[in-house]
């Protein structure tokens, strides 16, 4: 398969154990399948940046779909909560994260490479809403197919940088993919204030984080598929 890794710097060797352990999925190398996704995210600024593009074989890689069948959101948003720094505000919050990482918290430990998605500011925020009881799992997973924000995946274990072979980069022109990120941001934004506003129709089956601990609900409760 032919991945991309945005980046200010073209990175033709990736090592593994490089970067910081405070990202989505932990420390790895976090890479999508979109060129376009690449360029966005190596220009945060206006500077310009480069997609680096590699071919990597996973026929023989232990991979973690968290998007597929046999995982649910929660087990996403758990992952999120074992990595990412979350300012827990509330009781709710606070009693929701211990709640979550104790019971939706897969092992990762196994994996050679995780795919799933990329929690960049729009996504982070849906999360944060949710542990704050302001929507649903439902509506969390909803927000999860807003904007394109694209998924990620992220190479985790010394056997799948031996797979990664670089290829070539592109160059990342700043003035013109800076604006294409923030213009995807603010689009996933407005859908999601569009699709998750007063005229939002609760089923009676739908789950608010508040529900998951009152009912302790566990992670083969078919609510959550």
């Amino acid at each position: 398969m032919i991945l991309y890794h945005g980046s200010s710097e073209i990175i033709e060797n990736p090592v593994y154990g490089y970067g910081s352990d405070k990202n989505d999925y932990g420390r790895g190398f976090y890479c999508t399948e979109s060129p376009e996704l690449a360029k966005e995210w190596a220009c945060p600024t206006i500077k310009d940046g480069f997609a680096n593009k590699y071919e990597l074989d996973i026929s023989d890689l232990k991979v973690l779909y968290l998007n597929k069948e046999g995982y649910n959101i929660l087990n996403w948003i758990a992952i999120l909560l074992n990595n990412r720094v979350f300012q827990k505000r509330s009781p709710v919050s606070r009693q929701a994260s211990e709640y979550i990482l104790k019971e939706f918290l897969p092992d990762i430990s196994g994996y050679d490479i995780i795919w799933g998605y990329r929690a960049d500011d729009s996504y982070f925020s849906y999360a944060k809403d949710f542990l704050n009881n302001v929507i649903s799992v439902n509506q969390l997973s909803r927000a999860m197919r807003l904007g394109e924000l694209g998924e990620q995946i992220v190479l985790m274990t010394p056997k799948a940088f031996e797979k990664i072979k670089f290829i070539e980069y592109e160059i990342a022109d700043g003035s013109i993919y800076n604006s294409k990120r923030m213009e995807r941001e603010n689009r996933a934004k407005k859908e999601y204030l569009n699709n998750h506003g007063a005229d939002f129709i609760i089923s009676a089956d739908d789950l608010y984080v508040r529900d998951i601990l009152v009912g302790q609900v566990k992670n083969d409760d078919p609510r959550l598929r």
